[in-house]
């Protein structure tokens, strides 16, 4: 069993490697034989490349009576141009949701918008897209970075919940830092989306995953569904989600929502909607996705036989019930 748990460490690290490697992502972007290739297997965790291609995805959803949440994909940008187009792009997904008539709230990466340019940029592209969002009577939620990133990304977050109440943010259950940050960001009114992290961290400010760190997660979970605070529950654990099961019942929510990405486990996630528990399903789109689909691998890395499932199937994947 530690055998095997090296291997699947060792392979989650190479395809993180290789998600951040250029030359290997150019190399695929400009080979059409290979990008129509591994394009097929992403197909299973995107919603597609278009706004068009998105909501059909998200009626599919929607029709199955969830909730859902669309991310355009991107980040680190740091250009002032990319960034206001990344922001016109999320600004004309939330009309053509409304247009539409579906149910999507937007989630996005702050440095996708302009963080890394400057937090006044960043702060006034998310003002529009909360502006536009709000008219549609749409949420959006700021997903977390990297450490180097989180002040940063709060700082921005406060100051915007300020003028828009339909803002929500991200809190990383790993970080040591974030017991702080819960107790302040807990007292405001935006949702909170609570995930266990998944980012690299220098020695100290991360807790490993396991018994400790699920115990943790869950006690941040408790405290917003006692509460009654506005939250999404994130994983795809079944052992967490069936605490948190246990934790409605004994709390009885009604603001709450239990999340997971489009392609993994979906088909698992269906007995809690079944049940008549809150499920959203996280979307995401664009062209981009070369990165996602290997960090969507490096969590798994057993995931990369279902892809070379995808890739040789004659079926079309976006179609299928995207769930193993």
């Amino acid at each position: 069993m530690k055998e095997e748990q090296n291997l699947l460490r060792i392979g989650s690290d190479s395809l993180k490697k290789a998600a951040l490697n250029e030359e290997a992502k150019n190399f695929i972007l400009n080979n059409e034989a290979l990008f129509k290739v591994l394009k097929k297997a992403a197909d299973r965790y995107i919603g597609g490349e278009t706004i068009k291609e998105t909501l059909f995805s998200v009626r599919k959803w929607n029709e199955k009576g969830y909730d859902v949440t669309t991310d355009f994909m991107g980040e680190s940008i740091r250009n002032e141009k990319d960034a206001n187009e990344a922001t016109a792009e999320f600004m004309n997904f939330a009309r053509a949701v409304k247009k539409d008539h579906l149910n999507s709230s937007i989630s996005l990466d702050l440095s996708h918008i302009g963080l890394l340019i400057s937090k006044e940029l960043a702060m006034e592209n998310l003002k529009a897209i909360c502006e536009e969002a709000g008219k549609m009577n749409q949420d959006v939620i700021i997903s977390m970075e990297g450490t180097d990133r989180t002040d940063s990304i709060l700082e921005v977050y406060k100051e915007t919940l300020k003028t828009h109440k339909n803002l929500g943010i991200t809190l990383q259950a790993y970080l040591e830092r974030t017991s702080d940050d819960f107790k302040e960001v807990s007292q405001l009114s935006g949702s909170i989306r609570m995930v266990k992290g998944a980012y690299e961290t220098a020695k100290g400010l991360s807790i490993e995953r396991g018994d400790k760190l699920d115990e943790i997660y869950l006690g941040y979970v408790e405290k917003l569904l006692r509460n009654n605070h506005k939250c999404a529950i994130a994983s795809h654990d079944e052992k967490i989600y069936n605490e948190t099961i246990a934790l409605i019942e004994k709390c009885k929510p009604t603001n709450y929502v239990l999340e997971r990405l489009l392609g993994i486990r979906n088909e698992e996630f269906q007995k809690y909607k079944d049940d008549g528990y809150n499920c959203r399903i996280y979307i995401v789109y664009g062209k981009e996705w070369y990165l996602y689909l290997c960090n969507r691998w490096a969590e798994y890395p057993l995931n990369i036989f279902q892809g070379i499932a995808d890739m040789v199937s004659e079926r079309n994947i976006s179609d299928a019930d995207y769930g193993f």
